[in-house]
């Protein structure tokens, strides 16, 4: 059914609860994987960006790419995008399109409806923007 699965990843445990469902899915269809991941730079206090753990965020990401094409054989890669302005929702849709997927993984931060709407959400916006059918995978409880 699916040839191509966007997996969103930024390095959270919620993002993380998505990667077995997007595996099993790609195993089942014998779809290839990509792992998207937006770096999102924040302008510091003295113009520099802030970037808290991302060289460690990336690194963990790329171990999983290798992990996935290894113990599952499943055509795996990673696209990586830096943004200053406009959010992660936008990069993780184009990545998807510019992949050809079928459909987009990802995780929730397990926030209720009213927070999720207060606060905001990469996913509720990816909901808005992608072309694609989003599966959202809840956090285990």
């Amino acid at each position: 059914m699916f040839k191509t699965i966007v997996l969103g990843l930024d390095g959270s445990d919620g993002s993380r609860h998505a990667t077995p469902v997007a595996v099993e899915l790609a195993k089942r269809d014998g779809a290839r994987l990509v792992i998207a991941h937006v770096e999102q730079d924040v302008v510091g206090k003295g113009g520099g960006p802030i970037i808290a753990t991302e060289d460690e965020i990336q690194a963990e990401i790329r171990r999983l790419a290798e992990e996935i094409a290894t113990a599952e054989a499943i055509e795996t890669s990673v696209e990586i995008r830096q943004i200053m302005l406009g959010g992660p929702a936008s990069a993780i849709a184009e990545i998807a399109d510019e992949a050809g997927a079928d459909l987009i993984v990802v995780g929730t931060r397990g926030l209720s409806p009213v927070a999720g709407l207060i606060v905001g959400s990469v996913t509720q916006r990816l909901l808005h923007v992608a072309r694609q059918p989003v599966l959202v995978v809840p956090p285990r409880g």
